[in-house]
């Protein structure tokens, strides 16, 4: 064998109890499990390499899914900010928003638009233009795996550009087919953002016909639903039935229950979905262990300031009137940028800026409009921010449901980002897991494991299995712990020293390799 772990505690991903074993591995496959006690006369597996894990936990590798590393894993091929946590698959094309398919306009719009969460690109060639050709970049070699989700906004923006109203027939069938494109060239689902422009423009008819396309193709919906806050049951409730209307999976994204209006009110959310379940719904979610949330100060805006987009937003804001109309739909009326609820500007804090001129605000709270408009005039609208507006009952009874998986939601932009892009995986299985006993650490691995890779129609990933894929992760149960913090976002965790992708080690003795053995994840075909 090439390597042969020797006394793990074996956490495989099904959620059963954990089991002392080795574990094989030969050309990047687990060729064998021998759990201690086998029948007498077994003999112990041999390698090449033997690996004492006297003391460790043995998982797969954790499966991010809800990543913002689309230029990222391209920029930085050290990537430990994932690759630390144990993260061995991103699920990228998140909210909607990213950069394939797409022509020069497109692109050129969609970096502008979320400059907030990848930065301006400037410095990669971005040579691609299908997703196809984008996956085909991510297989030149990156960090961790990943897999893409067709972004609805960016489709929508390609066929119709940043205009609020419904498509005309041509338009949805040019929404249709590179939908189908995408999905053809490998993409796993579709995403939207739904208080993001210009998705959020789509209506519940443009959204099901695009669904019933990737129904046909086995893929799932991924939506950034309409609210978080003031109706975020009627949010989830639309998507819910919306995908039943069109016999396509749903995997709700960021399944919180933020703002003042929804405090507690985690167990309607859960009720929901289990009749939902019970009546034949494929539902799953992700969520994270915090409480803030992140997003770019510009998306707090109303849709109607955003419509035709980036520059049209700065002209809106250079003019006093309609400034104003958009203080008052802010801070009055509840913006639908700002999931229907009022501004409430002390829980808004500056988290990146791409200014370096601007840098001062990091770190502060948004004292009014007159500066959020400021910020966002000189900053050019890439400007982030943390919203500082969940609940923490809330995040520990979403994290118990029978669908939940882990999904980092993880910007890597800004001088002080949000923990959870550094912290997520470590966070669920030191504090959640291990501090305050919310799960079990068989029920939180399969949460982060196999679930997800179900999900994903990933038939060899997502358990410590003969046969399967050889991404592992060897953690330390009794220190385990997220580094990163609101200080300190980009620590790196502890208690993590071996991960495995491929059979080959990506972090070495808490160390990272130069290995660069993640590849695009393409969707697996219906059979």
């Amino acid at each position: 064998m090439d390597l042969v772990i020797r006394d793990a505690e074996v956490v495989d991903g099904s959620g059963g109890p954990s089991y002392r074993a080795d574990v094989a591995i030969d050309r990047g496959r687990i060729a064998a499990v021998v759990q201690e006690g086998a029948a007498a006369g077994c003999q112990r597996p041999t390698g090449r390499r033997v690996l004492d894990a006297e003391g460790l936990a043995l998982s797969p590798g954790f499966i991010d899914m809800h990543a913002h590393s689309d230029l990222a894993l391209l920029r930085d091929p050290d990537h430990s900010a994932k690759a630390a946590q144990g993260v061995t698959l991103e699920v990228l094309g998140q909210d909607g928003l990213s950069y394939a398919p797409v022509d020069d306009r497109t692109l050129a719009e969609v970096r502008r638009a979320i400059t907030g969460w990848n930065g301006d690109g400037s410095d990669l060639d971005l040579d691609w233009r299908t997703v196809g050709e984008y996956l085909d970049r991510l297989d030149r070699g990156i960090a961790v795996n990943a897999a893409y989700l067709v972004p609805q906004g960016t489709v929508r923006m390609y066929a119709m550009g940043w205009e609020d109203r419904p498509a005309t027939p041509a338009e949805l069938d040019r929404m249709r087919q590179l939908v189908a494109e995408g999905l053809e060239q490998g993409a796993v689902g579709m995403s939207s953002g739904l208080t993001y422009t210009p998705g959020m423009y789509a209506p519940d008819a443009e959204l099901t016909e695009l669904c019933r396309v990737v129904a046909r193709y086995g893929g799932y919906y991924c939506p950034h639903h309409r609210s978080y806050g003031a109706g975020a049951l009627r949010a989830y409730e639309e998507m819910v039935a919306l995908t039943r209307e069109a016999g396509c999976a749903l995997h709700l994204a960021h399944a919180t229950m933020n703002f003042g209006v929804n405090k507690g009110r985690a167990p309607e959310l859960l009720a929901l979905l289990d009749r939902a379940l019970d009546d034949g719904s494929d539902i799953s979610l992700d969520t994270y262990p915090y409480t803030p949330g992140c997003t770019t100060l510009l998306a707090l805006l109303p849709s109607w300031a955003q419509e035709g987009g980036p520059e049209a937003v700065l002209a809106r804001l250079a003019d006093a009137g309609t400034a104003e109309r958009i203080r008052y739909d802010l801070e009055v009326t509840g913006s639908d940028g700002c999931h229907g609820v009022p501004v409430e500007w002390d829980t808004i804090e500056i988290s990146g800026v791409t200014d370096p001129g601007l840098g001062g605000y990091v770190g502060r709270r948004v004292d009014g409009w007159d500066t959020a408009r400021r910020l966002l005039t000189a900053d050019r609208l890439g400007t982030t921010i943390l919203q500082h507006v969940g609940h923490e009952e809330n995040v520990r009874a979403i994290m118990r449901h029978r669908v939940h998986t882990g999904g980092s939601d993880g910007i890597l932009q800004g001088a002080k980002p949000h923990p959870r892009a550094y912290g997520t995986f470590p966070e669920y299985l030191g504090r959640y897991v291990r501090e305050l006993g919310v799960l079990t650490l068989e029920e939180c691995v399969a949460h982060l494991t196999a679930r997800p890779a179900a999900r994903l129609r990933l038939p060899d990933r997502g358990r410590v299995k003969e046969g399967y894929v050889a991404d592992l992760v060897l953690f330390d149960p009794a220190t385990v712990a997220a580094g990163s913090t609101y200080d300190n976002p980009r620590a790196l965790p502890v208690g993590i020293p071996h991960v495995l992708i491929d059979g080959r080690f990506v972090v070495e003795d808490c160390r990272r390799t130069d290995v660069l053995a993640g590849r695009a994840i393409r969707r697996t075909p219906v059979a």
